[in-house]
């Protein structure tokens, strides 16, 4: 009976072993059956470590240093107009006459009252003298004449507000105002610019405040003259934050003495901070940014699998007898950028090589083609233009 129990477990363990040799032999051939994932074509390019001027960058606007909308005080018509629209003038430059004729009436008969209040005191001294009047009438006289002039100078106020002059030196603007025209207090008559030098405003992060002083070079550009540089200086930088943007406002004087430069452009600006560094960098395009943080593909040979328990064959190398090469995940940390580039600051040695395009269809370890006859832009100082 227990010879018959042994032979019984026997077969059936001999069963069980062939049941499972044959469910393995069954998985290595459908893993032998899945095909390999096709090579990817990609762009690569080099890690280079290069000389890197960490710069600070803003959008700031253009402001005059002196700026206004010329107005009058008085309403009054126009008599004259002496300038032209878009002219330069000098400070103190007569623009706009209104008609005074009313007050300069005024104020001859003003100039009259304070000429007779001075002959009444003029003849009322020469009885002081003789005792003929008293000291009350002298001092009477000495105010009266004092308030003729007074009126004197308060009706040639009047008659001095109906001549607009320039307040500074600058370009005027472009004007409707036309002799006859009647205008009221505080209307629009021209506005007037200074265009050299000229300010620029712009704000900058809180914690790029180190690294801010006043008389720290400034260099700017404009879309609407593409390739010229202008430069200048920081004259200013605001004691306060602003609360809400955590920005500090920055303002700088801009040498303009072509006087191209407008009120109310846009600028880009650049300050360049500390010395040159050394700095290993990519182009942008290389990086890929994920939530959980920036990765690069690192290209690399394959290493050819090890012999395994089922005897797998190493594989072969390419038609061309090249090693097939593979694409790597790294993560790296990234630092500041210039135009097309991006500084590495940690993740990567110089001289690797890494996928500068092509990337989105990688995973950790895909088979890569490369192809660089196409590269995409790597330039530290591009100067987009419109085709």
């Amino acid at each position: 009976m227990t010879r018959r129990m042994i032979i019984m477990i026997g077969c059936v363990l001999l069963l069980v072993a062939a049941l499972a040799l044959g469910k393995v032999l069954q998985i290595r051939a459908l893993i032998a059956a899945v095909p390999k994932p096709a090579p990817q074509t990609v762009s690569t390019t080099e890690v280079q470590k290069l000389q890197w001027q960490s710069q600070f960058t803003a959008v700031g606007t253009l402001n005059p240093v002196r700026g206004a909308d010329l107005s009058t005080e008085v309403a009054g018509l126009v008599r004259t107009v002496h300038f032209k629209s878009g002219q330069d003038v000098k400070a103190g430059a007569l623009l706009v006459e209104l008609n005074a004729d009313s007050d300069i009436a005024l104020l001859h008969s003003a100039e009259a009252a304070a000429a007779q209040a001075a002959i009444v005191l003029k003849r009322d001294q020469a009885q002081l003298a003789v005792q003929a009047v008293s000291q009350a009438q002298i001092d009477a006289d000495t105010n009266d004449l004092k308030a003729k002039r007074a009126q004197v100078e308060q009706q040639a106020a009047v008659v001095a507000k109906k001549s607009i002059r320039a307040p500074f030196s600058g370009r005027l603007g472009i004007t409707a105002l036309n002799p006859g025209q009647y205008v009221n207090a505080g209307d629009k008559l021209v506005t007037l610019q200074t265009l050299d030098p000229i300010y620029v405003d712009f704000a900058l992060p809180q914690q790029q405040l180190a690294g801010l002083a006043v008389g720290q070079m400034v260099n700017l550009s404009v879309d609407t003259f593409p390739g010229q540089a202008f430069s200048g200086k920081i004259n200013a930088i605001s004691p306060k934050v602003d609360a809400a943007t955590r920005n500090v406002q920055v303002e700088a004087t801009i040498s303009n003495p072509k006087q191209i430069l407008l009120p109310g452009m846009f600028a880009n600006v650049k300050i360049d901070v500390g010395g040159v560094q050394e700095q290993l960098t990519l182009p942008s395009t290389a990086v890929t940014y994920n939530p959980y943080g920036s990765t690069v593909y690192v290209v690399k040979e394959a290493e050819p699998p090890k012999e395994g328990a089922a005897g797998a064959p190493a594989q072969p190398a390419s038609p061309s007898g090249a090693k097939q090469l593979v694409a790597q995940q790294v993560f790296v940390e990234t630092g500041a950028t210039r135009g097309d580039q991006i500084a590495i600051v940690k993740g990567l040695t110089a001289g690797q090589v890494v996928v500068s395009s092509g990337q989105n269809k990688l995973k950790n370890g895909t088979p890569v083609v490369v192809d660089n006859s196409v590269q995409p832009a790597n330039n530290p100082a591009p100067t987009p233009q419109e085709k």
